[in-house]
């Protein structure tokens, strides 16, 4: 750790290349025992790492060679929708491509049982996709060491991120937009909100939508409810706000809370889409299937999960044919529990 109390970041080969004065490609010979290295710059290569201490773990030695074609996905999360769908996504391309993918859980966001969980994936070696829709995803995400391969699915960010970062994610702000958009058209005089949450401390792109759309039909913006990620949060929130007949729109930050809240207005004698109408937010495979049917917002997961390893694969095949920053366009589907407000209906 140095003085500043920050931790040093480890070594990367392009570093000790610049130590040695010569080329990366160079260094990779070295450290793979190629004999075509001169014994001088061999030594000058061997004594910069030893002073840098650079670790020839299991990553550098596959990818100075060429033969490693896998995969680890860091995620702090496997059965929510979004989560399971990249999943299945990143799995899906990486089995065509002929890439084995791993899967490591990050089961806490303490900074050392982050950094030891991304030391056991750069040690396995391959490239990585770092899941960081919440804190421990984003510790992890900022804790691969520089010079390695690795995609970040993220947050929509508050503004576009330079090609050194390679990002992809759904356009959240859009999505909760449209559906925001699509509430007040039916006559609601506002739109209460029920937030998932953030991975970060900033205000969620979801969140930012919703106000933008409040803003611009002059509507007042309701305090937003924090929900979680599941039905009983949902259920929590619909509690809250069924008791106030003010109420007769709702967003929900993904269809899981939109199903516990279902729920809860339904306890509380509160017709849907008669007197409350809700809309969520993912078009997750339920959706359709309630009663009633849920208007929602469809972002492709799935989708987003091959275009990060489209964007892995393109970075370790050193191929430029990807864009840097993939982004999933949501799609406003319009179902049942949607309707005008009950002095419109």
């Amino acid at each position: 750790m140095n003085v500043t109390g920050h931790t040093r970041r480890p070594a990367s080969i392009r570093d000790v290349a610049t130590a040695a004065g010569v080329s990366y490609q160079t260094v990779s010979r070295v450290i793979n025992g190629h004999p075509s290295v001169k014994p001088s710059t061999r030594e000058r290569v061997l004594a910069a790492i030893d002073e840098l201490g650079f670790r020839r773990n299991a990553t550098a030695l596959a990818l100075a060679s060429g033969r490693s074609r896998a995969v680890t996905v860091l995620t702090a999360n496997t059965t929510h929708y979004g989560y399971a769908s990249i999943l299945q996504g990143i799995e899906e391309a990486a089995r065509a491509a002929s890439y084995a993918v791993g899967i490591g859980v990050l089961e806490s966001a303490e900074e050392a049982a982050v950094a030891a969980q991304v030391q056991r994936a750069t040690d396995a070696g391959g490239g990585l996709i770092v899941i960081a829709y919440d804190p421990a995803g984003v510790r992890a995400l900022g804790a691969v060491p520089a010079g390695l391969p690795v995609v970040g699915v993220v947050e929509t960010p508050a503004s576009p991120p330079g090609d050194d970062r390679p990002w992809v994610w759904t356009d959240d702000r859009e999505a909760a937009y449209q559906a925001t958009r699509h509430l007040l058209s039916l006559g609601h005089a506002t739109v209460h909100y029920v937030a998932i949450p953030s991975s970060t401390r900033r205000t969620s792109a979801r969140t930012s939508g919703w106000r933008q759309a409040l803003k611009e039909a002059g509507a007042p913006e309701p305090r937003p409810v924090q929900g979680s990620w599941g039905p009983a949060g949902g259920h929590a929130a619909g509690r809250k706000l069924a008791g106030d007949p003010a109420v007769t729109a709702i967003l929900c930050g993904n269809d899981d809370l939109a199903l516990g809240l279902l729920r809860a207005l339904h306890e509380a004698g509160r017709a849907v889409p008669g007197e409350v109408s809700v809309a969520g937010f993912d078009d997750a495979p339920h959706s359709a299937y309630l009663t009633p049917a849920l208007t929602t917002v469809r972002l492709d997961f799935t989708g987003l999960g091959r275009a990060a390893f489209a964007l892995l694969h393109g970075a370790v095949e050193e191929s430029a044919r990807v864009a840097p920053h993939p982004v999933s366009v949501p799609e406003l589907v319009v179902r049942e529990s949607s309707g005008p407000p009950p002095d419109r209906a």
